[in-house]
C-alpha cells in the first residue's frame, strides 16, 4: 500500500468548481504530457522537480496531488516533494488512465487554459480578423497598415509577417500610438498560431483605442497556409512612448481592469496578502527582463505579460492562487491582469509605487533546495579525461541545447530515464554530468551514482565554462542516449512543420470551446 492518500477526480474537480487553491501535477516529460491531460494539470517533469516546484508551488501548504500514466514517476515524485518540505502530498487515484475513466476530460498540446480562453474570447467577443490574403492584399497596395507581432522577440526573428514590428503582446496597449498615431491606419495584430493574435487584437478594442484593429487569422500558420512568404531574422522593434502617450495607455488601461474586476493594491496591502500563510500568493513583474533586471520590486519574478497570459501554468501552477502583477507604467499590469481576471484568477495591481520601490537589481534568482555538492572536475580535466578511454560524458541539458552545441562525445540523457540511458551507453571506468549551468547536472549526479559503481564527477560551471574556454563543440543527435522526449514540438515554432501539422493544430483550436463545456471547471468569462 502506498505512503500517500489517493485523490479523485471527484475531488480535484470539486476543488476547481469551489476555486480553492490547489495543485495537480504531471511528472512526465513534456511531450507524453502535451498528448493528453487534464486541463490545468501544470506539467513539472520529475527530471527537474527540485529546481522549478518552489517558484511554482511556493506554499509547503498547498494541496498537492502527483500523477503519471503509469511509468513509476509519480511515486517517486511524491517522495520527493515530500523530502522537499511539502506537507499535503496525494496520488491521483488511477493515474491518467484513472481521470480519463472517472469521465474526466482530457486535452492535448501545451499551455492549454490559455489558447482554450483565447478561444472563447473570440467566440463570445467575436474579435475582428483578417485572412492572410486580406492582409497580403493591403501590403502589396501599401495601404496605411501597421503590422503588430505579439509574439516574444526571439520568436519575431525566427519568422515574422514582411514589415512586421515586434511588440510583445503587454506592450500593445501601451505602444500602439506611437507605432500607428493615426487613427485612419489599419492594426493588424500577429502571433505564429490564434492566441496571442486573438487577445493582442482584443486588447486593443477594449482598450478603446480609435484605430480599426483586427487579429491575423490563423497567424503564420495562415500565412504559410496561403503560400505566402515570412521574413526572418528581422530586428523591428517597438520605441519608447512618450508621457502623454503613455498617460492615456495607463487611463485606457486602468478602466479596463476595472472592468475585470481587478483588485487594487498598496505597497502595505501587498504585504499582508503575503503575510498570509493560508493562501499563495504570486507577484510578478510583468515589463520586459532588461527594465527588471534594472530596478525591480525584491520578491518579484519577471513573466513578460504576454507569455504571462499565454503560459499561466507554467509560473502560476497553483489553481485558486492570488496573483498580484506590477509595473511602473500602470498599462502592462492592469493589462495583464485584466485577461487573468477573465480566466478566473484572484488578481491585483499594485498602485502607488515610487521608483525606490524598485531598489532589487540583476536576474532573477529561482528558490531552490540545497543544492548537491558532489566531486567536480574542470573543463580543462574534463579535455584530458576525454582523451584516455573509459569516460562517459552525460549531458542532462535540454535536447534542444544539446542539438545545437555539445562537447563532443557527450552523450545525451534525462535524469527521470537514467536505467533506460545506461543499457544504451558504453562500459565506463568513470562517469562525467554536465548541462548548460552545472545545476541540473548536480542532482542527476547523485541519482547516476546511486545507480553505478564508477566515480562520478560533474563538470564544474557545466557546458558553459566548457565553451567559456574555447574548447571545441559538436552539434546535432550524435549520441542520444534515450528519445527526445523532453520538448512537444509545437506546429506553430518554424516554418519546417508539415502543412498537415499545421492544419490539424488549427483545427484542434477550433475545438476547445467545445472541450470547454466537457470540461466545465475553468470559470472563464469575457468583458
Amino acid at each position: 500500500m502506498s505512503q500517500f492518500p489517493l485523490r479523485t477526480y471527484a475531488q480535484l474537480r470539486a476543488e476547481l468548481l469551489a476555486r480553492r487553491e490547489t495543485a495537480l501535477l504531471d511528472v512526465r516529460e513534456e511531450a507524453p504530457f502535451a498528448e493528453a491531460h487534464p486541463l490545468f494539470a501544470a506539467n513539472i517533469p520529475l527530471s527537474k522537480l527540485e529546481i522549478e516546484v518552489y517558484a511554482r508551488i511556493p506554499r509547503l501548504e498547498t494541496p498537492v496531488t502527483v500523477y503519471d500514466n503509469g511509468e513509476g514517476l509519480a511515486l517517486l515524485a511524491a517522495q520527493r516533494l515530500r523530502a522537499l518540505g511539502y506537507r499535503d502530498v496525494a496520488l491521483l487515484d488511477g493515474g491518467l488512465a484513472g481521470w480519463r475513466a472517472a469521465g474526466g476530460e482530457l486535452f492535448i498540446d501545451v499551455n492549454v487554459p490559455s489558447k482554450a480562453f483565447g478561444e472563447l474570447v473570440e467566440h463570445e467577443r467575436h474579435t475582428p480578423s483578417l485572412a492572410a490574403e486580406e492582409v497580403q492584399a493591403l501590403l502589396d497596395a501599401k495601404a496605411d497598415v501597421v503590422v503588430l507581432d505579439a509574439r516574444r522577440f526571439d520568436e519575431y526573428q525566427t519568422m515574422s509577417i514582411p514589415g512586421g514590428v515586434s511588440v510583445p503582446g503587454a506592450e500593445l496597449v501601451l505602444r500602439v500610438a506611437q507605432l500607428a498615431p493615426n487613427p485612419s491606419t489599419q492594426v493588424i495584430v500577429n502571433c505564429a498560431g490564434r492566441t496571442r493574435s486573438l487577445i493582442g487584437t482584443q486588447s486593443l478594442v477594449n482598450a478603446g483605442i480609435p484605430n480599426q484593429v483586427a487579429a491575423l487569422r490563423n497567424g503564420t500558420i495562415g500565412w504559410l497556409l496561403a503560400g505566402q512568404t515570412l521574413e526572418h531574422g528581422q530586428q523591428r522593434r517597438h520605441g519608447a512612448t512618450e508621457e502623454p502617450q503613455r498617460q492615456q495607455a495607463a487611463e485606457r488601461a486602468r478602466r479596463v481592469a476595472d472592468r475585470a474586476g481587478v483588485a487594487r493594491l498598496s505597497a502595505s496591502g501587498l504585504a499582508a496578502w503575503q503575510a498570509a500563510a493560508e493562501r499563495t500568493t504570486y507577484l510578478f513583474d510583468v515589463r520586459g527582463e532588461d527594465e527588471y533586471q534594472a530596478g525591480h520590486l525584491p520578491g518579484s519574478r519577471p513573466v513578460p505579460g504576454g507569455q504571462l497570459v499565454q503560459e499561466t501554468d507554467h509560473v502560476a501552477s497553483v489553481r485558486g492562487a492570488r496573483i498580484v502583477l506590477v509595473d511602473d507604467d500602470g498599462v502592462r499590469a492592469n493589462m495583464s491582469a485584466s485577461w487573468l481576471a477573465q480566466m478566473g484568477w484572484e488578481v491585483a495591481v499594485v498602485d502607488g509605487l515610487a521608483a525606490e520601490a524598485f531598489s532589487e537589481t540583476g536576474a532573477w534568482q529561482p528558490p531552490l533546495p540545497a543544492v548537491p555538492q558532489p566531486p567536480s572536475i574542470s573543463a580543462a580535466e574534463l579535455q584530458g579525461l576525454l582523451a584516455q578511454p573509459g569516460t562517459v560524458l552525460l549531458d542532462f541539458t535540454t535536447s534542444a541545447n544539446y542539438v545545437k552545441r555539445h562537447i563532443p562525445g557527450a552523450h545525451w540523457a534525462i535524469r527521470a530515464q537514467l536505467a533506460q540511458a545506461l543499457e544504451n551507453l558504453p562500459l565506463a571506468e568513470r562517469y562525467v554530468v554536465t548541462c548548460g549551468s552545472s545545476l541540473l547536472a548536480r542532482f542527476a549526479a547523485l541519482d547516476l551514482a546511486q545507480r553505478v559503481q564508477q566515480p562520478v564527477q560533474v563538470l564544474e560551471g557545466g557546458t558553459a565554462a566548457w565553451i567559456a574556454a574555447g574548447l571545441p563543440l559538436e552539434a546535432g543527435e550524435s549520441h542520444l542516449a534515450v528519445p527526445r522526449s523532453d520538448r512537444y514540438r509545437r506546429p506553430y515554432e518554424g516554418t519546417d512543420a508539415p502543412r498537415e501539422a499545421m492544419q490539424a493544430y488549427l483545427d484542434w483550436e477550433f475545438g476547445l470551446v467545445a472541450q470547454l463545456g466537457r470540461d466545465g471547471t475553468h470559470h472563464f468569462r469575457s468583458v
